[in-house]
């Protein structure tokens, strides 16, 4: 099932919303380019969330102060991480996502309160997914904990909105709709998904199934309850 719109109509344009898609789409053009090159798995694993490097770096400041300086460098991968992708199917089903409910979001908040949304809501997932699996190696990479607290607000704000859907069937496309609560399950079943075509990223890939997967209901829930609160 393939969200396509909701029927809401604003009259402000969300242009946080599309330079976020589009800065999405341009850095992950560019880790096409360096798996091409042979340089994707040193950048991802440089920039990607690593849980166990943090805290492992964490460990040795309460012995050695130093080592802050390492937890700090490493805390500015809970930022970039947002911005990587692993496969081809999650960057689509990732911006597919935002661009059909990011829209509505960023007009009752406003610009740059969305914007800061957006980014919070995604460091914040990033440090519940170190919280629960402090010794995971493999690096976790997406805007999937930004987006599921868009998805969040979105269905605590517009939970009675319809949301015109295409049903794939082999060779045929239905259009139905769909109330949006409905998408805030079909996007754990579309998680299940996001390994089609995979980039090639050395030497454990990205994105591992682990417990990290259900911090996203973290995001959710911090989606849904700030949007509670300031409206």
């Amino acid at each position: 099932m393939i969200p396509i719109s909701d029927n809401l109509h604003f009259r402000k344009r969300p242009i946080i919303n599309y330079w976020l898609i589009g800065i999405n789409i341009v850095i992950f053009l560019w880790e096409i380019k360096l798996e091409l090159s042979g340089e994707l798995g040193a950048f991802i694993n440089t920039w990607g969330l690593v849980p166990s490097q943090i805290s492992t770096a964490l460990n040795h400041a309460l012995i050695n102060p130093a080592a802050l300086v390492v937890v700090f460098g490493r805390l500015f991968s809970l930022l970039f991480a947002i911005f990587l992708h692993g496969s081809f199917s999650q960057i689509l089903g990732n911006m597919l996502f935002l661009w059909v409910f990011g829209k509505a979001v960023e007009n009752i908040l406003g610009h740059q309160r969305y914007l800061g949304f957006y980014l919070v809501a995604g460091i914040v997932t990033g440090l519940a997914q170190i919280i629960v699996e402090p010794n995971l190696t493999v690096p976790l990479i997406g805007a999937n904990g930004a987006i599921a607290s868009v998805l969040g607000a979105y269905i605590i704000k517009f939970h009675q909105v319809k949301i015109d859907t295409v049903l794939p069937l082999i060779l045929i496309y239905i259009p139905i709709e769909l109330p949006a609560s409905f998408y805030s399950l079909w996007w754990y079943v579309q998680q299940l998904f996001y390994g089609i075509g995979s980039l090639n990223i050395p030497p454990t890939g990205v994105n591992q199934p682990s417990l990290a997967y259900w911090m996203q209901l973290v995001a959710m829930t911090i989606g849904a309850v700030y949007i509670r609160k300031k409206f």
